[in-house]
């Protein structure tokens, strides 16, 4: 059966093959759209019959039990002081009880309540304290006794009656909470499956119509199956047209090949701040090594940011992190050329491979944009102090100064480089050597057999309390 709709199907034309997809679409986006403003809808009168009954409800309940409360104070207020004020007051309050009931009863939607009960005891209460105030004044005498128990009875059914009310209403309230979260879940689903219908749909109907379609589209079907796999070094098919295919070949290769550039740098891109991380940085210095062409490997670290870290705590640090990215991130699109990269190896180490003419300038841009920024982290306190006290990895207190930052330069122009792992070690070694300095330093190895030979020779430093560089 599906073969032979299938097979109805490339019978078509090109153009009823593409209005038959566009109609699949539209009755998707019809069925989402429609069950969507259904689900609507729904939510929005049950939050119309919360707004509009329940919460008035809530609060109605609980003014009545505040002017039953009030009336009985300026009851006894009447009964010892003979005031015409307070017996005034005690009626007020009684009219006032007596409109929150007219209110409950306007309330639109409310289930079944004993409003009528409720009015029926508020009466009494009125008549058995107007009754009973000659006799209240006596508070020993067996009368008093006995209308302050009616009272007193009275006034805790009323309350008990009331509270049902506002507890139903708050019941209700909760249940209809419920059930919008229930209705905004099921909606969601429905809303999720539907669009993955339609996404599935979409896919199979793009597939049946280049299918359909022979020669150019074919081959180029055929690329895009490669290059959906990750296989970026898949050749894309020449198409001679002069037309839009031919144009549609050429915009695969540039695709590729910024797609092939894309997986690489963003592999293993850190969550903290979205750059790439080791594996890419690898390929793209294996990459660079292998097209022989002038390369300036970049190492930038922190110093002394462990001590940073254990004195402030990771969240501060993990800003620190980000903003040190973002700084190295500037300084490359304000002094670097458009291949140059930015990885994050992990902690407080970044890299930046560039070309030797570029790294200079990149790298005193970094340096003098973090020694501004670095200010920012630390405590006035710990500012003025000029270092933090922290311990080492031995666990001795040290003193630590202001961090700095250190950046290890690796070129290809004194000898070739053979393997990532050379370029780490020299990398790692002229860190250690970097980090031995005061200030925030970059160091350049130009050494062709002698370690130490040209170290002094190559480092630019970067005073704290000065804004110029000198040759050390």
């Amino acid at each position: 059966m599906i073969d032979r709709i299938i097979a109805l199907f490339l019978r078509l034309s090109i153009a009823r093959k593409m209005l038959l997809g566009y109609l699949t679409l539209a009755i998707l986006i019809f069925l989402i759209s429609a069950f969507t403003l259904s689900s609507l809808d729904r939510l929005n009168e049950i939050n119309s019959a919360i707004i509009k009954t329940d919460v008035p409800l809530i609060e109605v309940s609980d003014r009545m039990i505040d002017n039953l409360l009030a009336q009985e104070l300026y009851a006894r207020r009447y009964v010892i002081l003979k005031s015409p004020e307070m017996l005034g007051l005690f009626r007020e309050k009684s009219r006032e009880f007596d409109r929150q009931v007219e209110k409950i009863r306007t309330l639109p939607g409310l289930k079944k309540i004993s409003v009528d009960r409720i009015a029926e005891l508020h009466a009494e209460y009125n008549d058995l304290f107007v009754k009973g105030i000659q006799h209240l004044r006596n508070t020993d005498s067996p009368s008093a006794k006995k209308y302050d128990a009616e009272i007193k009875k009275n006034q805790e059914e009323l309350i008990r009656l009331i509270n049902n009310i506002s507890s139903a209403a708050r019941q209700d309230q909760n249940e209809k909470t419920v059930l919008t979260s229930g209705i905004g879940t099921t909606a969601f689903r429905v809303t999720a499956i539907l669009c993955i219908v339609g996404v599935i749909s979409s896919i199979g109907a793009t597939i049946l119509i280049t299918r359909s379609i022979a020669g150019p589209i074919s081959r180029l079907k055929l690329a895009t199956q490669k290059i959906s796999e990750g296989k970026f070094d898949h050749n894309i098919p020449e198409v001679k047209n002069q037309d839009e295919l031919g144009d549609l070949s050429h915009a695969f290769n540039i695709m590729t090949q910024r797609l092939k550039r894309l997986e690489e740098m963003y592999l293993d891109a850190s969550p903290l701040t979205r750059l790439p991380g080791s594996i890419a940085i690898e390929n793209v210095l294996k990459k660079r090594m292998e097209e022989d062409n002038p390369l300036a490997f970049c190492l930038i670290d922190m110093d002394n940011f462990k001590a940073f870290n254990d004195r402030y705590g990771y969240a501060r640090g993990s800003e620190l992190i980000k903003a040190t990215a973002k700084i190295v991130e500037k300084s490359v699109a304000e002094n670097g050329i458009s291949d140059d990269f930015v990885g994050h190896i992990g902690g407080d180490d970044f890299v930046l491979i560039t070309i030797p003419d570029q790294f200079r300038k990149t790298c005193s841009s970094i340096i003098e944009a973090f020694d501004k920024k670095i200010h920012e982290f630390y405590d006035s306190d710990d500012l003025n102090k000029g270092y933090i006290i922290g311990k080492t990895r031995q666990g001795q207190k040290a003193e630590f100064p202001i961090m700095t930052i250190s950046i290890a330069v690796v070129t290809n122009l004194q000898k070739k480089l053979t393997s990532t792992i050379e370029v780490g070690e020299l990398a790692a070694e002229l860190k250690e050597y970097a980090k031995s300095i005061a200030g925030s330093v970059y160091v350049v190895d130009r050494r062709r057999r002698d370690v130490r030979a040209e170290h002094d020779e190559n480092v630019i430093r970067f005073p704290k309390k000065t804004s110029s560089q000198r040759d050390v």
